[in-house]
């Protein structure tokens, strides 16, 4: 069974009378050479003398016109014997029926093995590769030479995934053939992670629209691999629009059905588009005298040759009807056409795939009678070691045979044999269609596909012997999105394909180093993504180094506050013994001499990379220095507000004996002795020097003691800042406790407090030094530095957190020291004759300042007062 024609001819529908069976048309080259090489194996066959050498061979050829329905009636009239198909009955006679080959395409094939595996009749196929074929219990008596579309579906899987592409379309033929073989690459590349561009099927016989339909998606697609397991008959009216509609720059991959078919690779103009076609073809080989006995057929043979050669010359053979058609024919044929100059597929034996499979499937009935015709009586295999008799044999005894068939085959030496399950071996060839320099398409062998190797080595192919479409070498890229450079990752879009999607780049901190990468890896703690974001790197470690400039610069300020306080002091050492130095405890102002040059040092502990010790250090001599300064500058302030509340009692005391003594002058007659205010000693305050001392040694000793507990229970210790920056590492000194170091300076603070008060409360004490004022505005300067300093210690990071820090230290420790010793070195150096004790002195600032005067000069004058009028009464 061959389908010799394409189609069926328009028939009558008319469904009042008894159907008939329908005329074919479109005389197909390629499968009459198939039907020619039948006839040429039979004949090699009935030649022989060691192959059935008491046994001839017969044939008879029905036409399935590549339609199920005349498919299945050749079926039904072959099983009857004669014109009339008769089910279930043999009404003919002569040799016994042996197997049928073919029936052609897979669907062709499904519909016939239904109804012979109902009789348990042998049919061997030679170009139905349909997987559906392999199902036992539904095809108990199918075999076939050429291998299931399983073992093809993965070489086309394979080859995709071997150039890499990722975005496809698909075109299958609407039969089994097509649907099944589509739907098995889908599977298998699908699961390896290759996206569905597009599915379209192409329609049986003629449909416009449906047609144009597959050229638009092919069109509209991004998609430049197109997969498609069809028919060359089937696929001729597509080629016939993308030719049309000039569709270029696709690579196509061809299913053996059409990969070597002439009627496609010699249609005009196809090698601008099909150029570069990549295929699956069946094992070639060469059949030798098969060419000569091609070319030397009798036109007059019977029906199906006439009609061939009447086709291939466009001539009529019979007088009568070339009369009757002269105007729509070239003439009439003599019968003696050469067949050599004839350039048509019929002809052309290069490519022998699916003729060579037709070939061994004539030898294999062959092989299968011969052994069934030579069985030994008693060693047979069927009941009791019996044979069956060559002459009359049923259909399932010759069935036993053909399973188990063996034999190699001529000219090629191949073995052949079925496998347990009535398949054979997956063996392709990759083909290429290249252009020649003559213009015309060639099929050039590139790899092959062998399904009994290991999964890994199956398929060998030679990349760089392939000519690719518009004959290039380079491989072509077909991808919905292009591949995610390191540094990005994918981002899916919804609604499409896990193959259609945008590279994200990684986030700060993230990276991606392969390329695809679905997701970025962070970074670990101690890293950070480069600029690229393709790797991790150290983040930069940072720290206010001694070395670098500001640390330099910060460190020449404190050196040179310490040089100054220094200085300060031996300026007061020299001075020890003048009123100036004495006026206010000369120890005490060594302490707060003392204590800034400790805030002017410790400054510079802040600097360089954080340790145990240098955290420890720096925090605790700042609390220290800050306790004892501050405790030192509140000692000279009480004293000093003690001093004022004094000179103030005495004011007020001499403000009431004048307004008694001016009543006693406004009334003479009544005298009023009233006793005189005691002096108040202004060189004898209610604290002395000891006391102030003490107040400051206590205050720093509880300073110490707090920090002695700090320092024992969570100390502060060196840590790694990630979090302020990403790119940077911060060593910093972490202080162990919030609580603790709050604690802490809040003390320092409560001490400020305290001295400020005091030292406003003195501020209008009076004397060309105006000690009080200085400690005023020197503790004024102080609040304003660390006030200033909370907002830009919080809005910085880093080195420079560091830097505001020391330089609030240093601002604060000038200030107190310029506030409170500058004034002091102006008399001490400039103005030597102010330092006499005269000077140092305080009065008290009145109302009025014709009233001002020192205490002592305003207790005497009220005493004189007072006793004068007493006198003169």
């Amino acid at each position: 069974m061959f389908s010799v024609h394409k189609s069926l001819a328009s028939a009558d529908s008319n469904t009042t009378s008894e159907p008939i069976s329908s005329g074919c048309e479109g005389f197909n080259f390629r499968v009459f050479r198939w039907t020619q090489t039948m006839l040429f194996a039979i004949n090699e066959i009935n030649g022989r003398t060691d192959l059935l050498p008491d046994t001839d061979l017969g044939y008879v050829i029905y036409d399935s016109c590549f339609t199920i329905s005349k498919a299945v009636e050749g079926t039904l009239t072959y099983l009857t014997g004669q014109d009339e198909a008769v089910p279930n009955y043999r009404c003919g006679s002569g040799a016994p029926l042996a197997a049928l080959v073919g029936a052609g395409g897979s669907d062709l094939s499904i519909a016939t093995a239904r109804i012979l595996g109902l009789y348990y009749f042998p049919q061997v196929s030679y170009s139905s590769s349909c997987s559906v074929l392999e199902s036992q219990f539904q095809f108990p008596t199918f075999l076939r030479t050429i291998p299931s579309d399983a073992h093809q579906s993965s070489a086309m899987a394979r080859l995709v995934l071997h150039f890499g592409w990722t975005w496809v379309g698909t075109i299958a033929s609407d039969d089994d053939y097509g649907k099944n073989g589509i739907k098995e690459f889908k599977e298998q590349v699908e699961e390896a992670g290759v996206c569905i561009s597009f599915s379209e099927t192409l329609p049986k016989g003629s449909s416009p629209e449906n047609i144009q339909k597959i050229v638009r998606a092919v069109v509209e697609s991004t998609a430049k691999i197109i997969v498609v397991f069809s028919s060359d008959v089937d696929l001729s009216p597509l080629l016939d629009e993308l030719l049309r509609q000039n569709v270029t720059n696709r690579t196509w991959i061809a299913s053996e059905a059409w990969v070597t078919a002439a009627t496609v690779s010699r249609h005009p103009g196809v090698q601008q588009m099909l150029g570069g076609t990549l295929g699956f073809g069946l094992r070639r080989a060469d059949i030798p005298n098969l060419q000569s006995h091609l070319l030397s057929i009798d036109p007059y043979d019977h029906p199906l040759t006439e009609e061939f050669w009447e086709t291939a010359f466009n001539c009529t053979l019979d007088y009568g009807r070339a009369l009757r058609n002269a105007k729509a024919r070239a003439g009439l044929c003599s019968g003696r056409e050469s067949l050599q100059h004839l350039n048509n597929t019929y002809t052309d034996v290069s490519q022998l795939r699916i003729t060579y499979s037709v070939y061994k499937a004539v030898y294999t009935v062959a092989h299968a009678l011969h052994n069934l015709e030579h069985c030994e009586l008693g060693k047979g295999p069927f009941e009791n070691g019996t044979c069956a008799d060559i002459n009359n044999f049923e259909p399932w005894q010759l069935m036993y045979y053909l399973k188990n068939v063996q034999f190699l085959v001529p000219h090629t030496g191949e073995r052949f044999e079925f496998r347990e399950d009535r398949d054979v071996d997956g063996l392709y060839e990759i083909i290429n269609w290249q252009t020649t320099p003559e213009g015309e398409l060639s099929y050039v062998q590139v790899g092959f596909y062998n399904s009994t190797e290991p999964a890994e080595s199956r398929m060998t192919i030679n990349n760089t012997s392939i000519i690719w479409n518009s004959d290039i070498f380079e491989v072509p890229r077909s991808v919905c999105s292009e591949i995610c450079q390191p540094g990005t990752r994918k981002g899916i879009r919804q609604g499409e394909p896990v193959c259609c999607f945008d590279c994200i780049p990684c986030a700060d901190g993230e990276i991606s180093n392969t390329s695809d990468a679905r997701a970025c890896i962070q970074c670990s703690e101690d890293d950070w993504s480069n600029a690229n974001r393709d790797a991790c790197v150290p983040k930069t470690i940072e720290f206010l180094d001694f070395g670098e400039p500001l640390g330099i610069t910060l460190i020449a300020i404190a050196a040179f506050g310490a040089l100054v306080t220094i200085l300060v002091g031996g300026v007061f050492l020299v001075h020890l013994s003048t009123p100036m130095v004495q006026v206010n405890d000369a120890l005490l102002s060594f302490f707060l001499l003392f204590s800034l040059v400790v805030t002017f040092l410790c400054s510079i502990v802040f600097l360089g990379e954080p340790r145990h010790w240098s955290c420890m250090t720096s925090q605790v001599a700042l609390a220290m220095g800050f306790a004892l300064c501050l405790s030192s500058i509140m000692g000279k302030s009480v004293v000093l507000m003690l001093r004022a509340r004094a000179i103030k009692l005495t004011r007020n005391a001499a403000k009431a004996a004048a307004k008694a003594a001016a009543a006693s002058d406004q009334s003479p007659d009544v005298v009023q002795s009233a006793p005189a205010p005691p002096a108040p000693k202004s060189d004898a305050d209610a604290l002395q020097p000891a006391h102030q001392r003490a107040i400051a040694v206590v205050c720093t000793l509880i300073q110490a003691v707090a920090c002695t507990v700090w320092l024992c229970l969570l100390p502060p210790h060196p840590t790694k800042n990630t979090a302020s920056q990403n790119i940077k590492i911060i060593l910093e000194c972490d202080p162990g406790n919030v609580v603790f170091i709050c604690c802490i300076f809040a003390y320092d603070i409560l001490l400020a407090l305290l001295a400020f008060a005091f030292a406003f409360t003195a501020r209008k004490l009076e004397d060309h030094f105006s000690e009080a004022k200085s400690i005023t505005f020197g503790m004024l300067v102080f609040f304003i530095v660390w006030i200033s300093f909370v907002p830009a210690y919080l809005s910085t990071r880093g080195k420079f957190m560091v830097a505001v820090q020391i330089f609030a230290i240093l601002a604060s420790s000038f200030g107190l020291l310029a506030c409170i010793f500058l004034p002091k070195c102006y008399v001490l150096l400039v103005k030597p004759e102010r330092n006499t004790q005269e000077q140092m002195r305080q009065r008290a600032l009145g109302k009025d300042a014709s009233n001002t005067g020192t205490s002592a000069s305003l207790t005497n004058t009220m005493a004189t007062t007072v006793s004068t009028v007493c006198a003169d009464d």
